[in-house]
């Protein structure tokens, strides 16, 4: 999954959060789904500035 899909996943979990949109069971299953993007996106994120470091150097 690229950044830009992970970040619009993220936004639209939020959105329906913010909504009330889901129940007990889709928002713990939600906040699972998010946590595992946000992790993915920090990874990305840290590989992309320790090779922008590299290049730099």
């Amino acid at each position: 999954m690229k950044y830009e899909e992970a970040i619009k996943k993220l936004e639209e979990i939020v959105e329906k959060m913010e909504k009330g949109e889901l129940d007990i069971d889709q928002m713990a299953e939600q906040l699972k789904e998010a946590q595992k993007l946000v992790k993915m996106c920090q990874e990305r994120l840290t590989k992309v500035d320790e090779d922008v470091k590299k290049i730099l150097s």
